[in-house]
Parts: structure tokens; C-alpha cells; sequence
């Protein structure tokens, strides 16, 4: 993998091996002249194992500082009840002693009374999580012991100076008796080196899935590739599961996805209509159609979309779109970019290209 994941450029693309999710691959020679069983693709298997989480309203909150309605977040919940995810997740659980006076809306603190007035009586197939920022969150007093919440799950995110204090929010969470993930975030600007450092870390804690977070969106194929085969010398052993969180800047997060489902992720983050930062997430409705697991229904998915997600699509401008696509492309967090996109010239691409590339 070279010193660093962000050199891994100009990589040609390696053969896969076969892998029982995709097989048996047929060429169209080897095809029966009818196969309405299986289909083109010849294949009709799903992994059970698999859970899908639903990240919209909190990573969708990065663009528009977390003020969803009301109406909106339990149009969310009842969408992934209704379709069979696994967990919806609420927002993020930020420290207000460090965010006191700022405007953000409720769903970057989550507090228990608007989690459960939204949601209504909680049903139990139906997991609820919140993100947890290493060093923005008051861990110790405001994640309450799990019988008294309504979240199941803590999912810790960290940068890689982080980690000491990620793995204290990890042993936090899970003696308080909640499920734990942890997402390393940035990891395309780490070296090999650092990323293996802190794989031996959470391999050692309590944390039950750890997450490949490709933040910018600058991933390619063969990255997702070494990584997953890192993540899961270090994840299995240790009896932990591996998951993965894309974002669109080069098109890519949804192939990306399949990529690491391929390999063996069996923990999934998805978006409905991509809803995210910036260019947005890998989508829920193309995620669930490829899984076939029978337990996932398109219709309450495509109806939330329809009615609920994309209105807003004009005002909040996530997706792909070019100014995410060379920020991605450079490698960098998409805040220039968010910031172009939400000016009035947010058409002129080459202008922000003009300033992105020139020398300081």
C-alpha cells in the first residue's frame, strides 16, 4: 500500500477472486437459454449476517447544521421500520458546554425527549444509534446506562491523535451496555503504519465493528481493497465485525460498498437518496436492492425519498457535483467545496477550480 493510502494513484485494476456472494459467475456462452430463477446475474444468494444502518439524518444534518423537522426525522424512522433496516441513526450526541450559543438544531445533541417524541413507542425491530465525536462529547454524563435510553448503539468517530480517548469512550459505552462502533475517520491522509497502530488498539477494546470511513471520498477500488484486507486481519481474530461508510465525490460510493461487501464488510452505511455531506453518501434504495435479502422492502424507502428527501435537494445541494469531485480528487475535506456550493455562482465550476489549484 505504499507509505501512504493517498499515493495509491494510477493503480491499474487487479483481477478479483471469486467470492461466494457473486458466484456462480456465468459467461453469456455458459448461460441456459432460460434462467428466470436466477437472472443475467446468475446469482440469487444473500448474507444473512448483514445489518445496514441508516446515517440521513445525521450525516444529512452536516448540511443544514442539523435543523431537520421534526416531521422529517420520524418520516426517516418509520421509512427504515417499515423497509427492514436494522438501525436508523439519530444525530450526533455534541457536548453543549462546547456549542452553547450556536444555532445548531437538535439533532446534533440528541437529547432522550426529542429522540422519543419523534419516534413514538419504540419498536424493537428497529435499533436507534448517535454518533459520538472524541473530544465534543461529555461521554460520562450525558450517554445515560443503556436501560434508561433509547439508543442501542454508541458510534464512536475519532481521528487517528484521537484514539486514546476513543477507546476510553468505547469502555464508557460498553459498560453502560450499549452496542459500539468505532469510525476512524481521515483514513486516506494516514500511513499504513498509523492505521495498523490503531487496528491493534480497537482490536484489544470492547468495540463490536470497526468502521473503513472513506471521509473525502477520494477512494479508489484498490484502496478499499487493501484496506478491508487490513481491517479484517486485525477485526476477526478479535471477534469483531467490519463496516463501511462511503462518500460520493467520485462517484464511487456505492461500487465502493459493494467492494467491501465483497470482501466480507458485514456492517453497512447508507443514505436515503445519498443525503449526506457534500457529494453524499452511498444510497439506500441501491444498497438494499443489491443485498436480496428478502427482509428489505423498496416501497416506505422510495416513498420517504419521494416525499420527504428530495424537496430539499435544491436548497441543500448534496450529491455529486463537480466542486465535491475535486476535492475528492485532491484528497481534501469537502468544506471549500460546501461552502462554493452554497453561494449564488455555485455553477461556475472552473472558478472554483481556478482557486482550489493555484499556488499559495
Amino acid at each position: 500500500m505504499g507509505n501512504s493510502f493517498a499515493e495509491a494513484r494510477g493503480i491499474r485494476a487487479k483481477p478479483t477472486e471469486n467470492h461466494p456472494l457473486t458466484e456462480p459467475r456465468f459467461s453469456q456462452n455458459a448461460m441456459p437459454e432460460k434462467s428466470p430463477a436466477t437472472g443475467a446475474k446468475g446469482w440469487i444468494s444473500y448474507r444473512p449476517e448483514i445489518k445496514v444502518l441508516d446515517c440521513t439524518v445525521r450525516d444529512g444534518g452536516l448540511m443544514n447544521d442539523h435543523r431537520f423537522a421534526e416531521e422529517f426525522v420520524g418520516a426517516v424512522y418509520r421509512a427504515c421500520l417499515e423497509g427492514g433496516v436494522d438501525y436508523v441513526e439519530m444525530g450526533y450526541k455534541a457536548s453543549r458546554k462546547l456549542h452553547a450559543g450556536a444555532a445548531s438544531g437538535p439533532w446534533k445533541f440528541c437529547d432522550e425527549d426529542d429522540v422519543r417524541r419523534v419516534i413514538g413507542e419504540k419498536d424493537p425491530r428497529l435499533k436507534i444509534s448517535v454518533m459520538a465525536d472524541a473530544e465534543r462529547t461529555d461521554y460520562h454524563t450525558d450517554i445515560l446506562p443503556r436501560e434508561k435510553s433509547v439508543f442501542d448503539m454508541i458510534r464512536v468517530a475519532t481521528y487517528i491523535h484521537q484514539v486514546p480517548i476513543a477507546l476510553d469512550m468505547i469502555k464508557d459505552a460498553h459498560a453502560k451496555g450499549y452496542e459500539t462502533t468505532v469510525n476512524l475517520m481521515a483514513i486516506s491522509t494516514l500511513t499504513e503504519a498509523e492505521v495498523e497502530s490503531a487496528l491493534d488498539a480497537f482490536a484489544a477494546s470492547e468495540v463490536g465493528t470497526i468502521y473503513v470511513v472513506d471521509s473525502f471520498g477520494s477512494l479508489y477500488r484498490e484502496q478499499i481493497d487493501d484496506l478491508m484486507k487490513l481491517f479484517l486481519k486485525h477485526a476477526k481474530p478479535a471477534g469483531k465485525e467490519v463496516g463501511i461508510h462511503t462518500h460520493n465525490n467520485l462517484q464511487l460510493a456505492y461500487a465502493n460498498t459493494i467492494e467491501a461487501i465483497i470482501l466480507g464488510a458485514n456492517r453497512l452505511d447508507a443514505t436515503l437518496a445519498g443525503l449526506g455531506r457534500g457529494a453524499g453518501n452511498c444510497p439506500l434504495e441501491l444498497l438494499l436492492g443489491f443485498l436480496r435479502n428478502p427482509k428489505f422492502r423498496l416501497r416506505p424507502i422510495l416513498e420517504c425519498v419521494q416525499k420527504h428527501v428530495e424537496p430539499m435537494r435544491e436548497t441543500l445541494r448534496w450529491g455529486f457535483a463537480i466542486p465535491y469531485m475535486l476535492t475528492g480528487r485532491l484528497n481534501q475535506h469537502p468544506r471549500a467545496a460546501m461552502k462554493f456550493m452554497e453561494g449564488a455562482d455555485y455553477r461556475e465550476v472552473v472558478k472554483f477550480f481556478d482557486a482550489l489549484v493555484e499556488e499559495p
